[in-house]
C-alpha cells in the first residue's frame, strides 16, 4: 500500500435483490474515503426489479459529478463466485471490497479497511456480519445468528478480538492476492468464501478479523427462506472439507452430530423406551434456554421465535453435512482439476 489512499473497487454480486439494493449501494458511494471509488455490480438473472434499480444507480451516479462510478456486468448463471468473478475481472483498483446486496457497510467501512491492509499486512480483512432484522421473524434470526449457541465461537458473528482468523464476512482483499488465487472458484456455489480464503491461508497469506469492521446483514424473511440457507450452507462446507483435507474442525460436526442424536432418540424413544426422548428434550431445553440472554432487549413477539431459529440454523445446516453427496464433491475436484476452471 502507499501514502496515499489507494483506488478501491466494490465489488457486488445480486440476484433478485430489489428490496435492499439501492441502500447498499448508498452505504457504498456515502463511504468516508478520500480516494477513488468504483462499484461493479453482477447481475444475475433476477426475476424482481433489481436490473432496472442497478441500471438507474448508473445513470444517477454518472451525473452525480463524485467520480464514484457504478456499472454492471452480467453474471447468466446467477451464481456468487461466477458473479464475483466477472465483477473482478471489470474492476481494475488494487483494493477489492466485497460487498452483497443486502449488505449496509459502516460509514468508515473502506477507510478502516484499508488501513488494516496496511498495518497488518494480510491479505484479506474482514469483521462483523452485523445481523439486523425489519420484522419479528428477521429480529429472531439476527439473535440467532449473533449468539455462541447459535453460530459457535465464530467472530464475523458474535465478535472477538483483532487476529489471524480461519475466515471474515465478505471481505476487504488485495487485488494481487486475488489474482495469485485465480479469484473464486466457481465450483463452489456456496463457501466459497471460505474456500478462498483456505486457500489464501496454505499459500502463506494471512486472513485477519477486526471488530472495527462492521457489515449491517438483513437476515432471511421465512423460516423456509432461513431453512435453505443453512442446508446449503452445511451441505457446501462439508465439500470444502472433502477438497481441503484437514480443514474440518469440531465446530462444524456440532450439528450433524445434534441432528443424528435428535433423530436418534426421537427412534428409539417411539419404538424402545420413551427414555431415549431425553436427547431431543434436553436439545429443546437448551435452545430455550439458549434464546433467553440472545433475546435481550428484544420484544416479546421476537423472543418466542428464537428458539425456532435456532433449530432451524442447527437442523437444516446438520442435515444438508450429512446428506451432501460425495458425488458432489467429486465433480467439483475433477472440475477444479481442470485447467483455469476456476475462472
Amino acid at each position: 500500500m502507499s501514502d496515499h489512499s489507494p483506488a478501491v473497487s466494490v465489488i457486488m454480486p445480486v440476484l433478485d435483490e430489489e428490496r435492499h439494493l439501492r441502500d447498499s449501494v448508498r452505504h457504498i458511494l456515502e463511504q468516508e474515503y478520500d480516494g477513488e471509488m468504483e462499484v461493479v455490480i453482477a447481475l444475475g438473472p433476477s426475476k424482481d426489479r433489481t436490473d432496472e434499480i442497478a441500471a438507474e444507480l448508473v445513470r444517477e451516479s454518472a451525473a452525480d459529478g463524485r467520480g464514484r462510478r457504478v456499472q454492471t456486468v452480467r453474471n447468466p448463471t446467477g451464481r456468487t463466485p461466477a458473479g464475483l468473478n466477472a465483477a473482478i475481472r471489470a474492476s481494475g483498483n488494487p483494493v477489492v471490497v466485497r460487498v452483497d446486496g443486502h449488505g449496509m457497510l459502516s460509514p468508515d467501512y473502506i477507510s478502516t479497511a484499508v488501513r488494516l491492509l496496511e498495518e497488518t499486512g494480510a491479505q484479506n480483512v474482514g469483521g462483523i456480519m452485523h445481523a439486523e432484522g425489519e420484522t419479528p421473524w428477521e429480529d429472531a434470526v439476527a439473535a440467532a445468528m449473533t449468539s455462541r449457541i447459535g453460530v459457535g465461537n465464530a467472530a464475523f458473528h458474535t465478535g472477538g478480538e483483532a487476529g489471524p482468523a480461519e475466515t471474515v464476512y465478505l471481505g476487504v482483499f488485495r487485488r494481487e492476492a486475488l489474482e495469485q488465487q485465480g479469484g473464486y472458484n466457481e465450483e463452489f456455489i456456496r463457501a466459497q468464501d471460505w474456500e478462498l480464503n483456505f486457500r489464501i491461508r496454505e499459500s502463506g497469506g494471512a486472513v485477519w478479523f477486526s471488530p472495527e469492521l462492521r457489515v449491517q446483514y438483513r437476515p432471511r424473511p421465512s423460516v423456509r427462506a432461513l431453512a435453505k440457507q443453512y442446508k446449503d450452507y452445511g451441505r457446501w462446507r462439508h465439500v470444502v472439507a472433502r477438497y481441503h483435507a484437514g480443514s474440518i474442525n469440531l465446530r462444524y460436526l456440532a450439528p450433524p452430530v445434534a441432528v443424528c442424536a435428535i433423530a436418534a432418540g426421537i427412534v428409539v424413544g417411539a419404538a424402545v423406551t420413551p427414555w431415549a426422548l431425553v436427547v431431543p428434550g434436553a436439545y429443546v431445553l437448551a435452545i430455550a434456554a439458549g434464546s433467553l440472554p440472545a433475546g435481550k432487549g428484544l420484544p416479546l413477539r421476537s423472543r418466542l421465535r428464537i428458539p425456532l431459529a435456532l433449530a432451524t440454523m442447527h437442523m437444516a445446516w446438520g442435515y444438508g453435512f450429512l446428506t451432501s453427496p460425495r458425488s458432489l464433491a467429486r465433480r467439483v475436484i475433477a472440475r477444479a482439476a481442470s485447467p483455469r476452471r476456476r475462472r
